[in-house]
């Protein structure tokens, strides 16, 4: 079965739109939605919705950090971050926040875990950015191969039998076969706002059979996504960032 994974949509139509496209395009029989809907980005209610409409069709849908925070208010986030969610919890209707506030930390199927920030205490947020995160995640799992969003930066760790853990930024349209005995850690990059240096959105599909990772870029309307930005009075960072990546 070939899985489309998504992450980090971040309320951006434009782009979440752009790789539904293109994983349906690509033969995707099944979508995985590693959370963060909503944040950052001008269309809330409609990714969400979207969102909802793909869970009831059999998709797996994880919770992010910023759906979280899109119905309550918590600390420890960026200042424009915290001024995003506060402007997504006025504007999201009341069906999005029961969708969002519903879904799970994580899902696990067959040898595969879906979170949103790593194995390790899913409730934390902890950030994987390095070979000692991913071991902490790996550690924390019995899955085979855990799969996860969060840093916006698309990454690869891969624990051996020996207990040597190896990490490399997978290319673009390059299969990488998650190979056995190994664990693994895959680190997905972010649809609505990447943060790699590449402005086309991320996701990744999976191949069940073979066990093989394709990491893709989609290009999408970004000038439309940031001026919807503007026009909702967001600050002015969260449209500009999406033109460099970053």
């Amino acid at each position: 079965m070939k899985l489309a994974i998504l992450s980090d949509i971040h309320a951006n139509r434009e782009a979440f739109e752009a790789c539904l496209g293109d994983a349906e395009r690509r033969g995707a029989q099944r979508l995985v939605i590693l959370g963060d809907i909503v944040g950052y980005g001008a269309d809330p209610n409609w990714t969400a919705r979207r969102a909802m409409d793909l869970a009831q069709a059999g998709a797996v849908v994880i919770k992010g950090n910023h759906d979280e925070a899109a119905l309550t208010e918590r600390g420890g986030m960026s200042a424009h971050a915290a001024a995003a969610a506060a402007w997504t919890r006025g504007v999201l209707d009341a069906e999005a926040k029961t969708f969002l506030d519903a879904l799970p930390l994580e899902v696990e199927e067959e040898d595969r875990l879906y979170v949103h920030a790593g194995g390790l205490e899913p409730a934390k947020w902890h950030y994987v950015t390095d070979a000692e995160d991913a071991r902490a995640s790996i550690d924390a799992t019995h899955s085979r191969v855990t799969f996860c969003g969060h840093v916006h930066v698309p990454a690869l760790y891969g624990l051996t039998a020996a207990a040597k853990l190896v990490s490399f930024r997978p290319v673009a349209e390059i299969p990488v076969p998650l190979m056995r005995p190994r664990r693994w850690l895959a680190v997905l990059g972010a649809v609505g706002q990447p943060r790699d240096g590449e402005p086309a959105a991320a996701y990744a599909i999976y191949d069940t059979a073979s066990s093989e990772l394709t990491t893709l870029r989609v290009p999408y309307d970004i000038a439309a996504a940031a001026e919807k930005i503007r026009n909702a009075g967001l600050p002015e960072r969260l449209a500009s960032r999406l033109f460099q990546g970053r």
